[in-house]
């Protein structure tokens, strides 16, 4: 393990098609990490290499790799930008020391990246600004300066001036050192004459730059007020406390299709950006008294890390990756804190994009994956078991879209819910439920794309497909009025018969209530060995409601008289007949149909407001309440179940992909009845 001071754990984060991966083959390529530059296009990423990523041209799951620069050794992570994947680039932000933000200069803002920045500014984490594309149409450095200063939570400096716009963009000056670059075929920047007719844009650049910096430090801004200027150690050194304080976010313009700009970016990184050790102890608790303990990020620390990765391997079984935060490994076993257990380990191995390496030792900011361990899952917090520690557990981002699925083959049915199982340990953000009304077992996720790729990533592991369907809405059925009806049940077929008589009274409860049964039975008129035999054929029969077939809720059922037969009276007997009183009941005391509410919460932007709330009422929804924090408009809303089981892709529609929503179950209100009928004809149908 190296000094720590030589380590640095980065993340590169930012909107879906801004050219994430590109610069991380770049980032590797330049650093002699690897000897081609690879490309997304054409499958040759090494950080892209899941057989989905690769047909989609997007990255789905977040990769890992490391190269060495200027004597330090940089751990990168290269995050999703896409939506439906976005859970991996949040988690990343929970682990990494540092940021590196990929802008695209044509389209500089999304609200993919205000998103993601926002992740960022809550993790309070150094950032740098790649504007990536500098050599594509539109592509200008102080119209994405001014587009990053006005929409996100930076504060975006100009390090270096482009020479040469969009196709004919070539080089850079640099205006710290006051140095000029020319890119060769290589993309290697090579020392050049910094051009004359720039000559007044770099002197008014340059002392702009100088102002940003002074004003970061009190000792800075007095001197940059008496002299008018600063030396170039001094801004140096102000521009690396101030990235490393949160006050400075510096931008360096590039193009990684074609190499450009990435040694400025590496230089970045090694120069500017933070060491394990220049951050802050790593807060936690004592699993045993629950106060408040810190470690350092230091090797002679005890050993602490969290996991923030699973990956699921039908041959090598699970892979588990964690972030290192204090202290290093010895021997072959660590304490899981979470499930208070010694977990037994393998090999250490850092990950090259697909590819792993063992490692003898680890430290702080260190990347590090083992295999098969038994009880460890995402979250969870390994250390050392005679100093135990937990951190913060990881929450993933809550599913918003739902599918009923099922295998495509009848016969496939258990290895696919095993295969389902084994990716729900990878990916936090989906959820497997049974819904009891309707049978349906669910799969929820981001979105459809986020479902459909992990379809084929079981067929591609496992063997197996899965069919995905629009969810039945699970209806329930209650009861308006009362009745009091018999339930006779005589059977005589030679030898001993069947004979048993009830009598009850049935009436509507309050909603949320339930089901409740009075024995008012008295005389003897059916012997107490019956009653019970009574209720259980009532809620038996309750489980498939005389209107839809739909489970009746909130009732009260009086038994309130009966007679039996010595000889042909039995349990089961009873149980029928408690049965048919029931339905027979229930169809004389005014049954309806019950639809499930939910409670929406919907995140967009303002000037989406109008569209969303009038989507809204078309969907008999109930606006509850709006709040506004920041730019966003924050609408809590009630809406019928069955209005909203496709609203993922609506709401992308209507927002332009900036919308999010976060629903749960509220309530049940009557369907109105013209719904109901053709609710009630189309269940008859499929019975």
């Amino acid at each position: 393990m190296k000094d720590v001071k030589l380590i640095r754990n980065v993340a590169l984060f930012g909107q879906g098609k801004s050219g994430k991966t590109s610069v991380a083959e770049a980032l590797l390529f330049s650093a002699g990490k690897t000897k081609r530059l690879g490309k997304v296009d054409d499958g040759s990423a090494v950080m892209d290499f899941e057989p989905e990523e690769t047909q989609r041209n997007i990255s789905i799951n977040s990769s890992f790799n490391h190269f060495n620069w200027k004597k330090k050794q940089v751990f990168i992570i290269d995050t999703p930008g896409d939506d439906n994947f976005v859970n991996e680039a949040r988690y990343a932000s929970r682990i990494t020391d540092a940021a590196i933000l990929v802008i695209d200069a044509q389209t500089p803002v999304k609200y993919q990246t205000e998103k993601i920045a926002g992740y960022l500014q809550e993790e309070k984490l150094p950032t740098l600004i790649f504007l990536n594309k500098m050599d594509k149409e539109r592509a200008d450095l102080d119209n994405a300066t001014a587009l990053i200063k006005e929409n996100l939570p930076f504060e975006p400096v100009e390090l270096y001036l482009p020479i040469g716009a969009e196709a004919d963009f070539k080089g850079v000056v640099d205006l710290v050192n006051e140095k000029a670059y020319l890119f060769d075929d290589s993309g290697k920047a090579n020392e050049t004459d910094i051009p004359a007719d720039m000559a007044d844009e770099i002197s008014i650049k340059r002392e702009e730059l100088m102002e940003q910096i002074a004003e970061t430090d009190d000792d800075l801004i007095e001197k940059f007020l008496e002299n008018g200027e600063l030396e170039r150690t001094e801004m140096l050194s102000g521009l690396h406390n101030g990235v490393i304080n949160g006050l400075l976010n510096p931008i360096i313009p590039g193009a990684a299709l074609g190499n450009l700009g990435t040694e400025l970016l590496l230089n970045a990184i090694t120069d500017l950006l933070p060491s394990p050790a220049d951050k802050e102890p790593r807060q936690g608790t004592d699993p045993k008294t629950g106060d408040i303990i810190e470690r350092e990020p230091s090797l002679d620390a005890p050993f602490s890390a969290q996991v923030f990765k699973t990956m699921a391997d039908p041959y090598a079984g699970r892979l588990t990756i964690f972030r290192v935060f204090s202290g290093s490994i010895a021997g072959d076993s660590f304490y899981n804190a979470n499930r208070e257990t010694n977990e037994k380990y393998g090999n250490l191995l850092l990950m090259e994009g697909k590819e792993s390496n063992p490692v003898d030792s680890v430290g702080p900011g260190m990347i590090v994956a083992v295999a098969k361990l038994k009880d460890t899952t995402t979250g969870d917090t390994l250390c050392d078991g005679k100093n135990p520690i937990l951190y913060e557990e990881l929450t993933p981002i809550k599913p918003m879209m739902s599918f009923a699925v099922s295998p495509t083959k009848s016969d496939d049915e258990d290895k696919l819910f095993s295969s389902i199982s084994k990716m729900l340990e990878e990916d936090p953000t989906l959820q497997l439920t049974r819904q009891e009304q309707t049978g349906d077992i669910l799969l929820a996720g981001i979105g459809q794309v986020h479902l459909l790729v992990l379809g084929d990533r079981i067929k591609r592991k496992f063997g197996v497909e899965m069919t995905l369907q629009a969810p039945k809405v699970p209806y329930l059925e209650t009861l308006k009025g009362s009745a009091r009806v018999q339930g006779k049940h005589k059977k005589q077929s030679g030898g001993r018969g069947q004979f048993a008589d009830s009598w009850i009274e049935i009436s509507s409860l309050p909603s949320g209530s339930g089901f409740e049964f009075e024995d008012k039975i008295v005389g003897g008129a059916i012997p107490r060995q019956y009653i019970p035999a009574v209720e259980k054929g009532v809620a038996e029969a309750m489980v498939k409601g005389v209107l839809a077939g739909y489970p009746t809720v909130d009732i009260k059922v009086a038994l309130v008289d009966g007679s039996f037969h010595a000889v042909d009276s039995s349990e089961m007997a009873f149980k029928i007949s408690g049965s048919l009183a029931f339905k027979k009941g229930a169809v004389e005391a005014s049954p309806v149909l019950l639809e499930p509410i939910m409670d929406v919460t919907i995140n967009i932007p303002k000037d989406c407001v109008g569209d969303v709330i009038g989507d809204l009422n078309s969907r008999r929804g109930k606006v509850i309440g709006m709040d506004s924090v920041g730019k966003e408009e924050i609408i809590s809303a009630q809406v019928p179940m069955a209005e909203v089981l496709g609203y993922a892709p609506e709401l992308t529609s209507i927002t332009g992909g900036r919308g999010t929503y976060a629903m749960e179950l509220s309530h049940y209100e009557e369907v109105p009845a013209q719904l109901a009928e053709k609710i009630i004809e189309e269940a008859k149908k499929e019975d």
